[in-house]
């Protein structure tokens, strides 16, 4: 698994640039995560989001992304949808839960973030499920450090979830993000302490745990965009663009 894109060391204007384009991002998914309740179709979630992002100056960087070009301002993945899901009229109902990812442009920057909620009152088991995949974001954020390396993160992402019963997904990582929604590194939710990119102050880069409960193994749907659990069991994702620096590791996706 592989990637050739740049790896893009960003000054501290730089950063500071991305953490306006990040808290505009988080401003997008809080109105999202507010609007979520029983009989809410995700296309009206994502109005939300384009609203709030076009109200700041930003552009939505998901939409027109990609082949086919993907059609909307976020992803709303539903229940066994990993990642990827487009809004449509779908309804949401009382115990699904939902991912919801959002990309904004500001000032040539960009901020990537999702988190993963529940519809009303969910089962224990889902809320379980979204407890564990959030805590995995959080052990792959307190090993971005200078010194450390990739793999450092992704095993750490990997032996939480794994640890609690679960399995994080093969084919989907997190990624560099900058200038480009995508850049250099890599960075799977698996991987080997002490291999990898070694990380420098001023990388930033996504992560994105993306964790199912049955299996690792995933399908994409006939959209050619959502891909879901090949089993049909639930899954959950979150996801903070995060730069190194000198000390700790600063998220550029809060409010």
């Amino acid at each position: 698994m592989s990637w050739d894109r740049e790896i893009i060391v960003k000054s501290k204007a730089e950063l500071a640039l991305m953490r306006e384009a990040g808290r505009v991002n988080a401003l997008a998914l809080a109105a999202v995560r507010a609007a979520v309740c029983p009989g809410i179709n995700t296309a009206e979630l994502d109005d939300i989001a384009t609203g709030v992002i076009r109200k700041h100056g930003g552009i939505p960087i998901f939409k027109g992304y990609g082949s086919p070009p993907y059609p909307a301002t976020i992803c709303a993945s539903v229940n066994e949808v990993l990642v990827h899901g487009i809004p449509s009229k779908r309804k949401l109902k009382a115990g699904d839960i939902i991912s919801v990812d959002c990309g904004t442009l500001l000032d040539g920057f960009v901020g990537d973030a999702a988190f993963t909620v529940g519809v009303g009152e969910i089962s224990p088991e889902a809320q379980r499920l979204l407890d564990v995949t959030e805590k995995a974001l959080y052990e792959g954020i307190a090993r971005m450090r200078a010194g450390n390396r990739t793999g450092d993160v992704s095993a750490a992402i990997q032996k939480y979830v794994e640890s609690q019963g679960y399995h994080v997904t093969r084919e989907y990582t997190g990624h560099g993000v900058g200038r480009q929604m995508h850049e250099g590194p890599q960075v799977p939710n698996y991987g080997t302490p002490g291999r990898g990119v070694l990380l420098r102050p001023g990388m930033t880069i996504a992560l994105e745990p993306m964790v199912l409960v049955g299996t690792p193994r995933t399908r994409v749907l006939a959209d050619q965009w959502a891909v879901a659990s090949a089993d049909g069991s639930l899954t959950a994702h979150y996801e903070h663009s995060v730069a190194v620096t000198e000390s700790e590791p600063i998220i550029l996706t809060l409010p």
